[in-house]
C-alpha cells in the first residue's frame, strides 16, 4: 500500500476534522485526496505538524484535529509525543504513514525500521497506539480510530509510491492557509 492508496482508504472518512498535513509529500498527496477548508498543509517546517495539530486541539477543544504525518516528521520531533500526551486532548488523533525513507528529498532511509513510532508514541503517554500494514487493515480500523478520544496514534505501515510527487503542490501561500483554516474554526481572521 502507498501513501495515495492508505489516504484514498482513510480521507473519506475524515468529515469536517481539522487536517495538519506534515510538510512535502504528505501534504500534496493529502491535498490530492481531497481538500477542505479545515486543511493546513505545511510548506516547510519539518516535524511541527504534530505541533500545530496540539496547539490546535487545545485552542478548539470541540473540534476534531487529525494529524497526516509521516515516519521522517515524527523522528524530526520526538519531543512533541511527549507533550501531546501530557496535555491529553481527547480531539487530537494523529496518524503516521511510514513508509521507512523521507521521500520528499529522494527516498533517503529513515530509523522506522528499527523504531516502533507507534511503541514510542505509547510510551510517551498516548491513550491508544495501534499499527495497520494493508489496505485492508487500515479500511476494518478506521472507523473505530477516527471515533477514539485521543491522544490516539495509528501508525500505516506504506511502501514508496512510484517516482515523482504523489500529488500536486499546494496552491495556497501559507497565509492564505491560515486565513481559511480560522474562518473554519470561526476564528477571527
Amino acid at each position: 500500500m502507498t501513501l495515495n492508496d492508505a489516504l484514498a482508504i482513510l480521507a473519506p472518512h475524515l468529515g469536517d476534522a481539522v487536517r495538519v498535513c506534515s510538510n512535502g509529500y504528505m501534504s500534496r498527496a493529502a491535498y490530492g485526496a481531497g481538500d477542505s477548508d479545515a486543511s493546513f498543509y505545511m510548506i516547510g517546517s519539518m516535524g511541527l505538524a504534530s505541533s500545530i495539530g496540539l496547539g490546535i486541539a487545545l485552542s478548539r477543544p470541540a473540534r476534531r484535529v487529525v494529524v497526516l504525518d509521516g515516519d521522517g516528521n515524527v523522528l524530526m520531533n520526538l519531543g512533541t509525543l511527549a507533550t501531546i500526551a501530557a496535555a491529553a486532548p481527547a480531539n487530537l488523533l494523529h496518524v503516521c504513514f511510514d513508509n521507512a525513507a523521507h521521500a520528499s528529498t529522494g527516498a533517503q532511509p529513515t530509523i522506522s525500521d528499527r523504531v516502533g513510532l507507534e511503541t514510542v508514541a505509547r510510551a510517551a503517554g498516548y491513550r491508544w497506539t495501534g499499527r495497520v500494514e494493508t489496505p485492508e487493515a487500515l479500511g476494518a480500523a478506521t472507523p473505530a480510530f477516527l471515533a477514539r478520544s485521543g491522544p490516539a496514534f495509528l501508525l500505516v505501515r506504506t511502501a514508496l509510491g512510484p517516482a515523482g510527487p504523489p500529488g500536486p503542490r499546494i496552491p495556497f501561500t501559507p497565509v492564505e492557509m491560515t486565513a481559511r483554516l480560522r474562518r473554519a474554526l470561526h476564528a477571527a481572521p
